[in-house]
């Protein structure tokens, strides 16, 4: 019998592991990477250490006026003293708890529950964020009741503002924009044009028209006993106008689905309603999650719209503030402490739906 044994496992190649390996493949892998490797190298060579001398090494970062800001750098002393402001706009110091109530319990308790429950707990939760959660929102922020001081929408602003109108388009957008999409799909004549009516409607019309009209031209249509709030007329047009495009969004992951799995949900008796909320939505609302995240972050930068009509958003506040004559000068720090804030914002929402993709379709790259 011979002698026979097995030969230890070798190493990899040294030129196909490691840091070189790495930067030959995805820098240095034909002569155009590596001019376009060297061209972003001289562009960060050229960016970077002046943005680090003036936002680090030359700014300020103590004081409270504009008179401290001796270095020739950033004044973040600017952001400092106006970050209540950028904030919470004009909204009561005594009743800013409210806010963190709302955004820091509230909304985070209830979409904890939806993403983590099961059963019935998830229906009941989405029945709560659907119905209850927007009207309970509007109150506790707004006051009048249950002894709650009255504080008007006008003196609603800053990133509470954008957040309040962002979140209103994604909590009525996304289950709007699947009810306008199965009715684009159905058989029904009717229900198909009017739905196919109102997509291309809102679609075929610029936000800043839509707020224009909710804000000058539909009081001109109530009565004059009538007064719809100005944060709320914005509001349900912002929901109107992103739920058209979440239905294209959603139109395009139903067409994606393979014939054969209608087929399939036939075959098992099942009707209309169990077929698209078992079989055929899961997977579609799966496949289109990129879209819903790109309509997602659009809506966000775009409620910067809102101080067409007289609302302080962020970036309104922002800049309103840079006109202060206390502060005349420093405005490019608001607006670059503004960018960071957009910037992360949608950065988090971007990777937290690449999370959820790869949670939901594990076998995708």
């Amino acid at each position: 019998m011979s002698d026979f044994s097995y030969l230890p496992d070798r190493a990899p190649p040294a030129s196909e592991f490691g840091l070189w390996c790495w930067l030959r493949r995805n820098l240095f892998a034909s002569p155009l990477h590596v001019c376009l490797t060297l061209l972003a190298l001289y562009l960060l060579y050229r960016i970077l250490p002046p943005l680090f001398l003036w936002a680090v090494w030359h700014a300020d970062f103590r004081g409270t006026t504009a008179a401290d800001c001796t270095s020739g750098g950033a004044c973040w002393v600017f952001i400092k003293m106006r970050l209540a402001q950028f904030l919470y706009g004009f909204y009561p110091e005594a009743e800013r708890w409210r806010v963190w109530l709302l955004f820091l319990g509230i909304v985070p308790a209830t979409f904890a529950t939806l993403w983590f429950g099961r059963g019935r707990m998830r229906l009941w939760t989405l029945a709560f964020t659907l119905f209850i959660l927007p009207p309970l929102s509007w109150f506790l922020l707004r006051g009048g009741v249950l002894g709650l001081p009255l504080v008007r929408s006008n003196q609603w602003g800053g990133m509470m503002l954008t957040f309040v109108v962002a979140s209103a388009g994604l909590v009525f957008a996304l289950p709007l924009g699947i009810l306008l999409a199965l009715g684009r799909t159905s058989r029904l004549p009717v229900l198909r044009l009017g739905c196919t009516v109102f997509i291309e409607l809102w679609r075929g019309v610029p936000l800043i028209t839509v707020l224009f009209m909710a804000n000058v031209m539909l009081p001109l249509f109530l009565p004059p006993h009538i007064h719809v709030d100005n944060l709320l007329r914005a509001l349900i047009g912002v929901a109107l106008f992103a739920s058209a495009y979440m239905a294209e969004v959603v139109r395009g992951g139903l067409q994606a689905i393979p014939r054969g799995q209608y087929e399939a949900a036939d075959s098992l008796g099942l009707g209309y309603t169990a077929k698209m909320r078992l079989v055929i939505l899961p997977q579609a609302l799966v496949t289109v999650i990129p879209g819903i995240t790109n309509t997602f972050v659009g809506l966000f930068k775009d409620t910067t719209l809102v101080s067409i009509i007289g609302l302080f958003d962020f970036l309104g506040i922002v800049h309103s503030a840079g006109q202060d004559p206390t502060w005349l000068g420093h405005g490019m720090e608001g607006y670059a402490f503004c960018a960071l804030v957009y910037f992360l914002l949608c950065y988090g929402m971007s990777h937290t739906s690449y999370r959820i993709e790869r949670h939901f379709t594990p076998e995708r790259p």
